[in-house]
């Protein structure tokens, strides 16, 4: 729940848990990531929360006190227009932005004053561009955080790294270089190198607005199988069927605050505000 919002509900049981009809209570969106193995156990997810936070660029007042509460093991999905705050809102989560005032918390402790690179080993995030090395493989991609960050060896590097690539259904893949995949390959490989580091929260800066509308499907269905698995999620996305079926709670962010949330059934089929009401009325 936030507690900033103009309008600010808490997520009905129907609109917040969604059933799958493998018996999951987490929504999926329909299949798995193509050629996907089963999903190895997620690191224990963590709640996130950020507190009146406020960032500027400038004389650009991009949030305006954010009140951010993300439960473990739950997905938030954050819809809204185009410059509302929303990416930069991720970016503040995992200090990528540092806010001019208030305060981000995993787990009810502030983590401000933390090495940034250690945070972003809890806190994984994958972007609207997959900012692979165009010159490594697949699987040094994933390697390299690996033994660089976390200084494992190179042979137990590389084994997790198949494990991730088994996870989005690319292992056949650990050995090419990015060039030659596809632009859902390459973000499904961005988030096996996400998910290596065995974050305790993922972050999804528009995951699959750069790619191709065939491409989307597989991505969504890694995002989702995620979410079944129990990850904690915090999605900025224009995707809103995978809003509608996979998120806990929906937050529609408008000119740096957040004007209304609750669960999707909430926000999609009784919108309070005139706002999110034209912008469904646009989207939808």
């Amino acid at each position: 729940m936030t507690t900033n919002a103009n309008t600010s509900r808490t997520p009905d049981t129907a609109g917040a848990t969604k059933m799958s009809t493998s018996g999951s209570t987490k929504g999926s969106a329909p299949g798995s990531a193509p050629g996907a193995a089963a999903a190895p156990p997620t690191t224990p997810g963590v709640s996130v929360a950020t507190r009146d936070v406020h960032l500027s660029f400038g004389s650009n007042h991009v949030l305006r006190g954010i009140d951010l509460d993300v439960q473990a093991a739950s997905t938030t999905c954050v819809i809204g227009p185009s410059g509302s705050g929303k990416s930069t809102l991720l970016r503040v989560v995992n200090r990528l932005l540092e806010p001019d005032s208030g305060d981000v918390l995993l787990d009810g402790r502030s983590v401000l004053a933390d090495d940034p690179d250690r945070l972003r080993q809890r806190v994984g995030m994958v972007f609207q561009h997959f900012n692979l090395f165009p010159h490594k493989t697949v699987r040094d991609n994933i390697t390299l955080g690996l033994t660089r960050l976390r200084g494992l060896p190179k042979d137990v590097a590389a084994e997790q790294a198949l494990v991730q690539l088994d996870r989005v259904g690319l292992r056949h893949k650990a050995d090419v270089r990015p060039g030659t995949l596809s632009g859902g390959q390459q973000q499904r490989v961005a988030i096996a190198r996400a998910l290596a580091m065995q974050p305790e929260v993922m972050l999804f800066d528009e995951a699959t607005s750069a790619l191709d509308p065939e491409l989307v499907k597989g991505v969504l269905a890694t995002m989702s199988d995620l979410a079944a698995g129990g990850m904690t999620m915090l999605v900025v996305t224009h995707e809103m069927g995978f809003a509608r079926s996979v998120a806990d709670q929906v937050l529609f962010m408008d000119r740096g605050v957040v004007v209304e949330s609750g669960s999707p059934g909430a926000v999609f089929e009784d919108a309070h505000s005139d706002r999110l009401r034209r912008f469904l009325s646009q989207v939808l």
